[in-house]
């Protein structure tokens, strides 16, 4: 539904970005969201219960329950807000889904399992999706050139990225297009 970005003021307000297109039904007084959040934060696993929706210079600011002042409203900056939602519901579209669908789904190239489903950033080109590697974590653009099978049953994601996405690319790769180009010009000797 939204992400809590920083606090506002000093009686506990965030600012909050906005993923619904439709604020007015959402955040309402008395909407209970769940907090997704690292385990280590003493708000995992809590919900958070919206008081008021007030707008500032165009930026959504809640008032939270529980939330009185700026130090507590700076413990929950980053979270990320989700209503709740039975897991076997229909977005409604084809080759969509609600990200509590896919956060901890398996990801899998190649019929091996390179990650899991972390948590998804939805920026204004397109989604993505933030896969847990052993090497650490990998923005895997949501695309179906990129991400062409998604199975919730099955709990796995398939993904045919570009060589580079999920690995280190030897030192000649990296060089970029210019290094394959040939000798330059400038080595050469004049044709008289």
């Amino acid at each position: 539904m939204g992400r809590l970005t920083k606090a506002h003021g000093l009686k506990g307000a965030i600012k909050l970005e906005l993923f619904t297109d439709d604020p007015g039904r959402r955040f309402v007084p008395g909407a209970v969201f769940t907090l997704q959040v690292p385990t280590s934060s003493p708000w995992h696993g809590k919900k958070l219960e919206l008081v008021e929706l007030r707008w500032y210079n165009q930026q959504p600011v809640g008032f939270f329950k529980d939330v009185p002042d700026r130090t507590t409203a700076e413990t929950l900056a980053k979270a990320i807000l989700w209503i709740d939602q039975d897991d076997d519901a229909d977005s409604g579209e084809d080759d969509a889904w609600f990200d509590h669908q896919l956060v901890g789904l398996r990801v899998i190239r190649d019929g091996e399992q390179v990650g899991t489903i972390s948590r998804l950033e939805h920026l204004p080109a397109q989604d993505l999706l933030i896969v847990k590697t052993p090497t650490g974590e990998v923005m895997v653009p949501f695309v179906k050139a990129i991400v062409p099978a998604v199975d919730v049953q099955a709990g796995t994601v398939t993904v045919t990225p570009p060589t580079g996405l999920f690995e280190e690319l030897p030192p000649e790769a990296e060089a970029g297009p210019e290094a394959s180009v040939g000798p330059d010009p400038a080595d050469t000797d004049p044709v008289d």
